[in-house]
């Protein structure tokens, strides 16, 4: 029998257990889509602020119900454990306040409404702090609709990020190694191998990134990273794309189109396409774009149309196959998991995307560790355009959170040896 003394011990242990777990984004119910992101420091859908940027967070809800949406705002360290700084250190400010903006779709067959929050407003007037962050969206009835990371950096360094062929001859011809320079007059770091910590990012996908290098050398006020294979990155296959800004003809990537309760529009069948010779396609790294023809505001008059994914490919036993993006923020779901089709021959799925150009790939999934593969049906090429951010933070001695004192950006299109 426990013992009331142990049981409370066993109790706290859990909770504290628990609050230094890392973080994970929720994906939102089917009837929420669309979460973007708008900034004028950085392109794509993963947010990167400057301290005192404006955040502007925009979704829409399928249900047409008009409902009440609350946001709360928490702050991180480097490894997405929660920071020990009080809600009053980082918010200027109140946050759990419901979301004012809000405008109900026009001239569409899919009714919806369009919600955005931009920060500052007038409940929460702004952000003290740089470091992690995460937005939490909730309903009238306190419950999670879904939650999404972003960053608040200081320019305080300079980030030099060069993308280089692999080093290591075994995957010279699949892999991407990322090197980084790290330089400042404005901070004297203060033991480098423990203060600094850094995250590389391939096409805003935070679920592959690269986190925590030690930097190797030390020149002058110059922190150097070059490492042979702890920062290299598999290359991947330019993203597939369609568009649908007209959903009355058939546009790039579409072969055909319908018309049910709303628009259906069918992809051209795909094939995969590792250990083909590598192709340039011009894409957005896995973005996309909202878009429509003859709108005026696309927010609230572009379409949902109900998108049909093809995948010539023969079954694979014991692994699962998701159509991937940053539609949804790279998550694997039941959403995007595909179905085989015996009787055709390939792999199928629909679901409902918004009016726009979109980049999309297939990625294999073993059904039992998880483990995600996303060369296995796209290749992986070290010739791929991929875009890559550097993110570098800092926590001095006696600091009690983890500042992000830098950003740097690079392409993998002057890729060299």
């Amino acid at each position: 029998m426990i013992t009331r003394n142990i049981y409370y011990f066993l109790f706290f242990l859990i909770i504290q257990l628990t609050s230094f777990a890392q973080v994970e984004e929720v994906s939102p119910p089917d009837f929420i889509k669309t979460i973007t992101f708008k900034s004028n420091t950085t392109q794509g859908q993963l947010p990167i602020l400057k301290l005192g940027e404006p955040l502007i967070l925009e979704f829409d809800a399928l249900n047409a119900n008009e409902e009440d949406f609350y946001y709360v705002i928490e702050h991180f360290d480097f490894d997405w454990t929660p920071s020990i700084l009080a809600k009053a250190e980082y918010l200027r400010g109140l946050d759990n306040q419901r979301i004012l903006e809000y405008y109900n779709s026009f001239n569409t067959y899919q009714v919806y409404s369009h919600y955005k929050l931009q920060i500052p407003n007038i409940q929460t007037r702004g952000l003290l702090k740089s470091g992690n962050y995460m937005i939490s969206i909730y309903d009238e009835y306190d419950e999670l609709m879904f939650s999404r990371k972003f960053m608040v950096y200081e320019d305080l360094v300079n980030v030099g990020v060069r993308v280089k062929r692999s080093r290591d001859v075994k995957v010279i011809d699949e892999k991407q190694s990322v090197d980084l320079t790290i330089s400042t007059n404005s901070i004297n770091f203060n033991n480098p191998l423990e203060t600094i910590k850094t995250v590389i990012i391939q096409n805003n996908n935070l679920n592959t990134s690269i986190s925590d290098l030690k930097p190797q050398y030390t020149l002058g006020n110059e922190l150097i990273y070059r490492y042979d294979t702890e920062s290299a990155f598999w290359g991947g296959n330019e993203f597939l794309w369609f568009e649908n800004k007209d959903v009355r003809i058939s546009n790039v990537g579409v072969q055909f189109i319908d018309l049910k309760d709303i628009y259906q529009s069918y992809l051209y069948p795909n094939a995969p396409r590792a250990g083909r010779p590598y192709t340039y396609n011009p894409d957005l790294n896995g973005n996309f774009q909202v878009t429509a023809l003859d709108r005026t505001d696309v927010d609230i008059e572009a379409d949902y149309t109900m998108v049909h994914f093809s995948l010539v490919q023969d079954e694979l036993i014991g692994k699962d196959i998701h159509v991937y993006g940053n539609f949804n923020a790279f998550a694997i779901e039941p959403l995007t998991k595909m179905e085989y089709s015996s009787e055709k021959g390939k792999y199928e799925v629909s679901f409902r995307l918004k009016q726009g150009f979109y980049n999309y790939k297939y990625v294999v999934v073993d059904s039992e560790t998880g483990e995600l593969d996303e060369g296995a049906i796209s290749g992986d090429y070290w010739q791929t355009e991929n875009n890559y951010k550097v993110l570098v933070y800092y926590r001095d001695l006696g600091a009690r959170y983890d500042r992000l004192i830098g950003y740097g950006e690079a392409t993998s299109v002057d890729i060299s040896n």
